[in-house]
């Protein structure tokens, strides 16, 4: 008889890359049940007793199709869930209601001992700080370009005019529109000349660009590294993803060992790297994104990203 424990995934309602992974796990036949905490209200329920039996906790969680005992759980894919706003009411009661789900749903997940988590959620937190990876990666021996993160408009201004160019990038991806556009922080490119007092207001990260010839997103599964360099000739190769084309490359082993740490460092199981190429050679260390997209590099290279997250999360352990 074969391993009935099932995968909890918990994402957002469309989320192609999820449903790759979840199409290999289907076929392994491994259990899935899927949720999104927004869905707390109509078709999400959860239950758990602690203090009355004798394991530390005992729990449910339903879906309008599916029901899952906590206590059996695989592994948990906790891959972009959405957490409820309560809209429909005050804005106190909505407040009080999207903690009480965050605490209390949470909560009950995060109190799960057994099962392997890719990632937990708390773990994923602690790794997006980008001043906390700019460290890690410079203590682990991979090559960060001069960064200045500041809220002192004449560090900016300095720091600026000390570099052919410098670039300014978020500390950390926010939901933003002005005048009802939706606005994407892209790495944008700043001069010395434009840095004003505002900068007061909040800390800032300014970067030293890179003389790059390319750009390569690393994917770390477990302890497999899949690396794919990406061809734009852009600053930002985000802003256009029809002008990218993609070619498999291996990294050096110093490169791959030093990613692995730097995963292992906030004991992350998964993440995605970017890395930029310059004319030499070297490969430059950007960013870790502990949840970061990959779902369109299987598409286009036809590497087996989904398989192997599938295989990570039927074993249900860490590597």
């Amino acid at each position: 008889m074969g391993d009935e424990r099932p995968v909890l995934v918990a994402t957002e309602a469309d989320d192609l890359t999820a449903d790759m992974v979840i199409a290999q796990l289907n076929r392994r036949n491994v259990p899935v049940v899927r949720f999104n905490p927004a869905d707390i209200e109509a078709d999400l329920t959860v239950t758990a007793r602690f203090g009355t039996c004798p394991a530390p906790m005992a729990g449910q969680v339903r879906t309008s199709s599916r029901a899952v005992d906590l206590t059996a759980v695989r592994s948990v894919y906790w891959r972009r869930p959405v957490w409820p706003a309560f809209e429909h009411l005050g804005v106190d009661d909505a407040r009080f209601a999207a903690a009480q789900v965050r605490y209390g749903l949470g909560g009950i997940l995060y109190a799960l001992d057994g099962p392997l988590w890719v990632n937990h959620p708390l773990r994923n937190a602690a790794a997006d700080y980008k001043p906390a990876q700019l460290a890690v990666a410079r203590r682990l021996g991979l090559t960060v370009p001069p960064t200045l993160v500041t809220n002192d408009p004449a560090e900016a201004r300095r720091f600026a005019a000390g570099h052919d160019q410098v670039i300014f990038k978020t500390l950390r991806w926010t939901r933003y529109q002005r005048e009802g556009v939706a606005l994407t922080g892209w790495a944008d490119p700043v001069t010395a000349a434009e840095i004003d007092e505002s900068v007061h207001v909040v800390p800032h990260l300014f970067q030293a660009v890179v003389d790059k010839v390319a750009d390569i997103r690393v994917l770390v599964v477990g302890r497999r590294t899949f690396a794919v360099r990406i061809e734009s000739g852009m600053l930002d190769w985000r802003k256009d993803y029809s002008a990218l084309s993609y070619s498999v490359v291996d990294l050096p082993d110093r490169t791959s060992r030093a990613l692995l740490a730097h995963l292992d460092h906030f004991g992350l199981v998964s993440g995605s790297f970017d890395l930029a190429v310059d004319k030499t050679g070297e490969l430059w260390w950007l960013e870790l994104n502990p949840n970061g997209q990959w779902g369109w590099l299987e598409e286009s290279t036809g590497l087996a990203m989904s398989a192997v997250f599938a295989e990570l999360l039927t074993q249900g352990t860490a590597p």
